[in-house]
Order: structure tokens, then C-alpha cells, then sequence
């Protein structure tokens, strides 16, 4: 699967906002959107007027990037979401949210989302008590995720439960850290969404 590999602070400046994509780096002052808050490139401190359509673009690439999935992916969940019942944009967030690299690196055991999908491939986690290592993997309310007992022991999630302790745990999902797991209590909902997105924009863009 294509991913980007290019240096991720790039993918903030290009927005123009902190995605959190470098997990504890980004609340420090060497995040690059605090040293250069402008686009990368020679020509990245000229401002430019995007078009409509530039609009809708900027924000489903954010979207994306925000998430880290791919093209494919992201229009696999448009589609599903403009088959489900309710607004489409909100329940397409709601799908990405749904995810369970997102899901762990919401609980706290991941330091980014990057680094969650990572531990996750690797098997880190279980669904339930089934381990799962599908980093898409779709939680639904009242799953349970944990960390798999001979994992409990990995110094990276061990540093991330404690790095990450002050971090709030959204209100659609509850944390037990003695355990080192957590529960799905309800579907995520827009309010519970930190990005800034304006998700009709996407939309109106798959919409043409």
C-alpha cells in the first residue's frame, strides 16, 4: 500500500495546522508549525487564494493525513459513509474515528497514530480478546480493546501510558490503565472530533 514517507512536519506546514502527526514532539517547541509557520518550499511564504476546489482539496488531503490513510481507503469510507443513515460528512468522521490505530492512539498507547498502526501490525493488541493486527479494523460500540498479554511488558507502550496519562480520553471511550485497556462506550460523534475539518467540503468534492 503507497504511503507518504516524506518528512511528516511537511504535511502541517502544507495545512497550515498541527495535524499531530509526530506524537509528543508536536506539543514542544520544535514543532515546525511554531519555527515556520508557512508552506514548505521557495515559494511557500506567498500567499495564494485557493479556489473552491482548492478548498475541498486542502481539506480531504488534511483529512487524510490526519487519519494517514491513502486515496482508496478514504473513498472505500466516503462510500460507505453516503450508504449509511445520517449526514455523510459526520458519519465518514465517525468511520475514520471508528479505526483501531486511531482507537489506540486515542486510549493513549500510542504516541502518534503513526506509531499505533505500527504496534498494531506488529500484534500488540486484541479486540475483545482476539488479537487483531488489521490497523482499519472497524471497533463497534461495546468492543474492549487491550493490550495482549505478552506485550504488557514493551517499553514503548509502557513510556506512552505514562507520557500520556494528563492526555484526556475522549467521552466515547473509557480507559483502564492498570489493565492497559480500554472500551468502546458509544460511537464517536462530531463533537467528540478535535480536527478542524470542514467535512462538507469533502462531500461537495466527491459530489462533482
Amino acid at each position: 500500500m503507497a504511503r507518504y514517507k516524506d518528512e511528516q512536519c511537511r504535511v502541517c506546514r502544507r495545512e497550515g495546522q498541527k495535524l499531530f502527526l509526530k506524537g509528543s514532539r508536536c506539543y514542544t517547541d520544535k514543532c515546525s508549525i511554531s519555527r515556520r509557520n508557512y508552506a514548505p518550499g521557495q515559494n511557500g511564504q506567498k500567499k495564494k487564494k485557493l479556489s473552491e476546489y482548492g478548498t475541498q482539496l486542502r481539506e480531504k488531503q488534511k483529512t487524510k493525513a490526519f487519519y494517514g490513510v491513502n486515496e482508496k481507503q478514504f473513498r472505500k469510507y466516503f462510500d460507505m459513509a453516503s450508504k449509511t443513515k445520517g449526514k455523510t460528512g459526520e458519519v465518514l468522521l465517525q468511520i475514520l474515528e471508528s479505526r483501531l490505530d486511531n482507537v489506540v492512539y486515542r486510549l493513549g498507547y500510542g504516541a502518534s497514530r503513526a506509531q499505533a498502526r505500527m504496534m498494531v501490525t506488529h500484534g500488540a493488541f486484541a479486540v475483545n480478546g482476539q488479537k487483531v493486527d488489521i490497523p482499519s479494523y472497524l471497533v463497534k460500540a461495546g468492543d474492549v480493546i487491550s493490550v495482549r498479554e505478552i506485550r504488557k511488558d514493551n517499553g514503548a507502550i509502557k513510556i506512552n501510558v505514562e507520557d500520556n496519562a494528563a492526555r484526556p480520553v475522549p467521552e466515547w471511550l473509557e480507559k483502564d490503565i492498570e489493565k492497559l485497556s480500554g472500551k468502546v462506550i458509544r460511537l464517536a460523534q462530531r463533537e467528540d472530533v478535535d480536527l478542524p475539518v470542514e467535512e462538507h467540503s469533502i462531500v461537495e468534492l466527491y459530489s462533482k
